[in-house]
């Protein structure tokens, strides 16, 4: 990471994202996770539901799907 905050994203990882296309980051725990920004109403949803999805119970729950 740079003294400003820019993090360089690796080519192979970055070639479906378009110039100027929007991303959102979220941080859970020690993870900061960068995804391609879904519609408003999709990610208040997310937010809102954030502390029901986001747990170790869930994530084992779905593990093998």
């Amino acid at each position: 990471m740079s003294s400003r905050g820019q993090v360089v994203i690796p080519l192979d990882m970055r070639k479906d994202i378009k110039e100027g296309e929007k991303l959102i980051v979220i941080k859970r725990d020690d993870e900061i996770i960068l995804k391609k920004s879904i519609s408003e109403t999709a990610l208040w949803s997310e937010k809102s539901l954030a502390k029901t999805w986001l747990n170790e119970e869930e994530d084992e729950a779905w593990k093998d799907l």
